[in-house]
């Protein structure tokens, strides 16, 4: 949240009204630097702005108690997040630096732990000669000052952890805008606005953005000609890039009408053959059942043919018998009748 506050601040401070980054149109002719930023919020600012981030103890090296003579009145903002409560003493020297590279209607954005009341708390308030060290696995800061003298400090407070950043002070709000107007900064405004929006929502009322300015920010014709120029040549690419999606949009919808409409009469093609065949199917059951039926009639009809023929049968069988058995009477009477005419001529 500290980090979007103050690109708020930024964005306040060179255009007039709040914005994103992203939003933030490209004005390569504003220069700025930056302090130890963060790699995203220095690669996002260098986007927008003739920016270079900078470090203390890597290149691209800045020393805010060393500048290079040749870098005054060179940059239109500054850039200080969660810096200026780690230099060595006299603080009211950096601020002084700090001044000098802006331009007369520069800008210094700044963030650094401060209280509202009181004064600021030196910790080391004669820091010359020192260096950290660890007996015992406790670190402690060693210091010789200007007149010789040893002293030894514990109970350090780092800021990322324990032997990262040695906090060296902490700022009171008073004395922190007086150290400001004393460096030569004309006015300084402490941005205790929230913008929920943007995820603005301070919940104390100290250690805010500040905004310390040497004048007021007017960006430079050239500047605002070219942000012209560039806000041209993206509504123009904007415009082909929505040309290029409205056509190809409307072949999309065209192929999806074709497309829907094959769909719709393969549909229907379909449709009519699945009925045709469901009739046919009906048609079919019906033969089916029909020639069922009259296959069983058939082997009703075949049953009462094979009983009618076994009836037959038997009554030929019968009627052979009794042809046999006639025969055999008639060969019998045959045989009495020939006996009594034999015995009545006297043959027998």
């Amino acid at each position: 949240m500290r980090v979007r506050a103050l690109v708020a601040l930024l964005s306040r401070e060179i255009f007039g009204i709040e914005m994103t980054l992203p939003e933030m149109p490209a004005m390569k002719g504003v220069r700025g630097i930056g302090m130890s930023d963060s790699s995203e919020l220095a690669a996002r600012l260098a986007e927008k702005f003739n920016y270079a981030n900078t470090f203390y103890h890597q290149p691209p090296f800045f020393d805010v108690t060393k500048p290079d003579p040749r870098d005054e009145e060179r940059y239109d903002f500054i850039f200080s997040s969660e810096v200026m409560e780690h230099i060595p003493p006299p603080v009211e020297r950096g601020f002084e630096t700090i001044a000098r590279l802006l331009q007369p209607n520069g800008v210094l954005l700044l963030t650094t732990p401060y209280t509202v009341d009181g004064e600021t708390r030196e910790h080391f308030p004669d820091l010359h000669e020192y260096t950290l060290a660890a007996p015992g696995g406790r670190p402690v800061l060693i210091n010789r000052r200007k007149d010789g003298t040893l002293e030894t400090f514990d109970n350090l407070m780092f800021h990322g952890g324990q032997g990262a950043t040695l906090e060296i002070r902490v700022f009171s709000e008073a004395s922190l805008r007086e150290v400001l107007l004393g460096a030569g900064f004309r006015d300084v405004y402490i941005s205790a606005d929230n913008s929920p929006g943007f995820g603005i929502e301070h919940a104390e009322t100290w250690s805010l953005p500040i905004a310390a300015r040497k004048g007021r920010f007017v960006l430079p014709p050239a500047a605002l000609a070219s942000a012209y120029r560039d806000a041209a040549h993206r509504i123009t690419l904007l415009e082909r890039n929505a040309a290029q999606l409205q056509a190809d949009y409307d072949r999309h919808v065209a192929h999806h009408r074709a497309s829907h409409e094959e769909l719709n009469n393969d549909l229907a093609a379909r449709t009519e053959w699945a009925e045709r065949m469901e009739k046919d199917l009906e048609e079919r059951t019906a033969w089916a059942l029909s020639l069922e039926r009259d296959n069983k009639e058939a082997h009703q009809s075949l049953g009462q043919s094979k009983e009618s023929e076994e009836k037959a049968w038997e009554s030929a069988r019968a009627l052979e018998a009794e042809l046999i058995a006639a025969r055999e009477a008639r060969n019998h009477l045959e045989r009495r009748l020939w006996s009594r005419v034999g015995r009545k001529l006297g043959v027998l």
